[in-house]
């Protein structure tokens, strides 16, 4: 038997997660609108504190962090389901009390210093592995980090470094070895700000402000390697496996809101005499969209179902990716066209949501490298076409 549905406790995480949504975020949504229209932040900092503290009050605190230090230690399948609720609103927030993945590789000293903060809201990281020259390719890096006594001193550059510009700490991959490259040749340095290391904003189409970081003969104490030497890539492919199932979850949600903001347009909105919900082009669109929406739900839980039970999560969350940011990105390109010249305009968010949902097509993984992860694993043998249920 197959059994497709939600246990009690997840029910009641979903819905305590969307009474959050309703009576905290979708009030503030035409606030960051306004601001967002004047090219500020869609939020204060401080609002965005208040608003954490609040979910905090609940239990909602470090989704994914152990409850030994304090987190909720949810499963990868309950994490989805959160993200997918907390997509339904485009105000840009996110539960505190989470850490970078791989972090928890770090040594006692070394929670004291990062880990324990960064959990608690007093730090912040960010993830510096992607470079002009590299891109999709990790294994392309070229920032070296060359030993000098005691110290070892990084010279290169990152861009495209999501928090990069916030960061008062950079987690860092660097080449220690070249002729073993991803093979035992990369290391995670942490490396603060304040040893000498700069970002620049990079402007977007969309709300995202990633960064660009340059190193300029940083030196990092020796304490400051995560990890052991040479465990780099794997600690970095741990990182990015981790959370793409988690792109793909938040286009759930963002296909959710704005299926229903289309099909209450259609609805509502006459021409000729009658709700536009009338003319079958309408229709079309929008039982093409609902399809999508329940296709790419089952991909990504399936893909966080796979994490929970232990097993690669490779080629499921590559499939889950590829697929759930496509679709999300049709469903956006529908809605707009079903609302015409108002969902051109930024007095909807409709828009906005074009803009934003265009970059998951490109971080963490390219619509090509999942191809290429797909077709790979089938081709070599890794993966059989079917494998899901032999």
């Amino acid at each position: 038997m197959v059994d497709f549905s939600l246990s009690e406790e997840q029910r009641a995480i979903r819905e305590t997660t969307r009474e959050f949504v309703r009576r905290e975020l979708m009030p503030l949504e035409n606030e960051v609108l306004r601001r967002e229209r004047e090219g500020l932040p869609g939020l204060e900092p401080g609002v965005v504190n208040e608003l954490r503290q609040k979910a905090k009050s609940f239990g909602f605190w470090g989704l994914s962090t152990p409850e030994e230090y304090g987190g909720m230690g949810l499963s990868s399948v309950d994490q989805a389901l959160i993200t997918s609720e907390l997509a339904r609103s485009f105000v840009p927030f996110s539960f505190g009390g989470e850490a970078d993945n791989i972090l928890f590789e770090s040594n006692e000293e070394q929670r004291k210093e990062y880990l324990l903060p960064t959990i608690s809201g007093e730090r912040r990281s960010c993830f510096a592995i992607t470079e002009p020259g590299a891109g999709s390719d990790t294994r392309a890096i070229r920032t070296t980090a060359r030993r000098d006594g005691d110290d070892w001193v990084i010279r290169g550059e990152k861009t495209f470094i999501t928090g990069g510009n916030e960061a008062d700490f950079a987690i860092v991959i660097a080449v220690t070895d070249a002729e073993k490259g991803s093979k035992g040749g990369f290391t995670a340095f942490l490396v603060d700000r304040d040893r000498g290391w700069t970002s620049d904003e990079i402007v977007t189409m969309g709300q995202a402000v990633p960064a660009t970081l340059n190193f300029d003969d940083v030196r990092v104490p020796q304490d400051h390697v995560l990890g052991e030497i040479g465990q780099g890539y794997e600690l970095a492919m741990r990182w990015i496996m981790k959370g793409r199932f988690i792109i793909p979850a938040r286009g759930i949600g963002v296909c959710e809101r704005l299926l229903q903001l289309a099909i209450e347009h259609a609805n509502t909105r006459q021409t000729f005499g009658s709700p536009i919900a009338d003319n079958q082009a309408i229709q079309w669109m929008i039982a093409d969209s609902e399809v999508e929406l329940e296709a790419a739900r089952w991909l990504v839980l399936y893909a966080a179902w796979t994490v929970d039970q232990g097993r690669h999560p490779q080629h499921d969350s590559a499939i889950a990716k590829l697929y759930g940011t496509n679709a999300v990105n049709r469903v956006a390109d529908r809605v707009l066209q079903i609302h015409g010249g108002m969902g051109y305009t930024k007095e909807l968010p409709i828009e906005r949501w074009f803009r934003e949902v265009r970059l998951w097509r490109i971080f963490e993984g390219t619509d090509e490298m999942q191809r290429l992860i797909i077709s790979r694993d089938l081709l070599r043998g890794y993966r059989k076409p079917g494998a899901h249920f032999q």
